[in-house]
């Protein structure tokens, strides 16, 4: 797969969690995602993927070294991982899915997926 097509599959999988927005250039970011009012990760160029995860969380992945800190905003709880081909995408969706659970259960957004 591409490195354009690999992007719009990140992009799409993504976009299909629960209550799930887009805002496309917000910033620095490419491509930002919010569940309600809340930016919960962010895509920079193709796979640069910034996640934002609850403190015992981002603690959790790091420790296991699934991401790697984030340069700018580890206090606010990102991590980054690249998703550089189709085997990243798991582990990136793993990661996208924590970070949008504990966003949307706290807005009261989740529902069950089918």
């Amino acid at each position: 797969m591409r490195s354009k097509e690999l992007n719009q599959e990140l992009r799409q999988r993504i976009l299909n969690l629960s209550g799930v927005t887009e805002r496309q250039n917000t910033g620095i970011h490419e491509d930002a995602f919010f569940v309600g009012g809340t930016m919960f990760m962010h895509i920079h160029g193709r796979g640069h993927c910034d996640i934002r995860l609850a403190r015992g969380d981002q603690e959790r992945v790091l420790a296991e070294g699934k991401a790697r800190p984030h340069r700018w905003a580890p206090e606010a709880g990102y991590v980054t991982l690249i998703v550089d081909d189709e085997q990243d995408l798991k582990p990136a969706m793993d990661l996208i899915r924590m970070s949008h659970h504990h966003f949307a259960s706290k807005q009261g957004v989740l529902r069950t997926e089918h």
